[in-house]
């Protein structure tokens, strides 16, 4: 399966300028008979009132690639084995297009996908009726894939109004708008699919909305919206074998949304709050066998020593139901609630415990203690031979916090309280770095350099 985000490069748009008069419909549900003066129910009238406020977004920048460190010609390869392998890092110039929403007209505040604008040096937004605006980063939080922009000497803009996407059931209706392909407005539509989807690794905080409602490259940035024409995601990616839609797209739900853009704004930056706890998805083997009668939550695994969930009397054990008052159906949707919320900050978080339902007020530390609250096996995502260990971030790099016993992690020999400083010749310093770097080398043999008391060692990955 490939996930692939969905802002379009310009090589791509020019691929396109081969096919004549290209046509786009927007597909619309049928919502009951033709009324009295003989007129087709249509979604136009909500669409006309929304239009105004998706905005096509164009960036220019420059990015670091890999690039061979040596060009050796195919037939001396032989002469040089693992050289051809060998990268060094190049600038080039980029260019991209993708869409974005407008939030606050009174401020010009637009808000798109984070991997739409990264890296850019020249911002410029074309609103439906044809203006074109410079626009400047306010912030951006690459963990939510969300980033907030200021259009400079805008004027008569039009926002749009924010659902609370905690009302969502599977099966509303759900349109999307954006600019795929470089094409100009795209309205089309869907339901919603599924909700709370996670574990896909296209972020590091994941409580997608899956829609059907057709999604390509441009679309990242844009709105999915309701029959209201209120805000319940931004469209941010694709499972698409070959890079197109087949009716499986992803969508940050608006009231992450609102929480991230409201920190960005205040602050310019994302802090995340830490609960401090290790965990899985309850399902309804687990849930029966601690005498619970649902079998959606969050169940704790461990609690980490001195953490705020350790001083709130959270345990291990417990299976955690809601976050101020909103009921919680996984472990990442768990995470999601506990992350848009800054450190320091009290959240009342719902519990059930041998048989009774609690509530506890728990103050998040600071995201320095915790990289961000994962499941048992979180590492397990970043490599199978990581299966079992709890990664934590730390000031000299990625903290083994715990190494579940018969887990991969314990049979690579990685231990309790290692800490990965590199992997093959490259530096790691937090867990995204790790990630990243674990992405580039898929398929091939590493080898993790990790301290281990006063000890450098190096552990074999393959």
């Amino acid at each position: 399966m490939t996930f692939k985000r969905t802002a379009a490069a310009v090589a791509v748009i020019c691929g396109l300028a081969l096919i004549s008069s290209p046509s786009v419909y927007a597909s619309a549900p049928f919502f009951g008979p033709s009324s009295a003066d003989g007129s087709v129910p249509s979604l136009a009238p909500m669409v006309k009132q929304v239009l105004p406020s998706v905005v096509n977004i164009q960036v220019k920048g420059k990015k670091n690639v890999d690039v061979p460190a040596l060009q050796i010609p195919e037939e001396f390869r032989f002469m040089f084995p693992g050289m051809d392998n060998q990268t060094r890092k190049q600038q080039r110039e980029f260019k991209a297009l993708g869409s974005g929403v407008i939030v606050n007209a009174k401020e010009g505040l637009v808000v798109t996908n984070f991997h739409v604008v990264d890296g850019a040096d020249e911002i410029k937004i074309e609103t439906s009726d044809g203006r074109s605006f410079n626009a400047k980063k306010v912030g951006e939080d690459q963990h939510t894939d969300l980033a907030l922009l200021k259009l400079k000497d805008f004027s008569n803009l039009t926002e749009m109004s924010i659902a609370d996407s905690d009302e969502l059931q599977v099966g509303d209706f759900a349109v999307a708008i954006g600019n795929p392909f470089g094409l100009g407005q795209t309205v089309t539509s869907g339901i919603v699919s599924a909700l709370g989807r996670s574990g896909l690794n296209i972020e590091n905080i994941e409580n997608f909305i899956q829609t059907d409602a057709a999604i390509n490259s441009g679309n990242s940035g844009g709105a999915l919206i309701n029959l209201k024409g209120e805000l319940i995601g931004i469209n941010t990616a694709i499972l698409g074998p070959n890079g197109g839609n087949i009716g499986i797209g992803f969508a940050i739900p608006s009231n992450m949304v609102k929480t991230v853009t409201a920190q960005l704004l205040k602050y310019g930056s994302v802090k995340r709050g830490m609960l401090g706890v290790t965990g899985t998805e309850l399902n309804a083997d687990l849930a029966q066998s601690f005498g619970y009668s649902q079998s959606s939550g969050a169940f704790v695994n461990e609690v980490m020593k001195g953490s705020a969930a350790d001083k709130a009397g959270l345990k291990s054990g417990d299976i955690i139901t809601s976050v101020n008052g909103r009921k919680v159906s996984s472990f990442a949707q768990l995470r999601a609630a506990v992350a848009t919320n800054r450190p320091g900050s009290t959240i009342d978080i719902g519990v059930f415990r041998d048989g009774k339902d609690l509530s506890l007020k728990v103050k998040l530390g600071d995201e320095s203690s915790f990289e961000a609250e994962g499941d048992a096996d979180d590492a397990g995502s970043l490599s199978p031979a990581l299966e079992g260990a709890s990664l934590a971030n730390s000031d000299d790099g990625v903290k083994i916090v715990n190494v579940q016993q018969g887990s991969m992690a314990q049979r690579l020999g990685l231990k309790n309280g290692d800490v990965i400083t590199g992997l093959n010749r490259s530096d790691v310093g937090n867990i995204a770095e790790l990630k990243s770097l674990l992405n580039k080398t898929k398929g091939r043999i590493s080898a993790l350099r990790v301290v281990r008391g006063n000890s450098e060692i190096f552990i074999t990955l393959r």
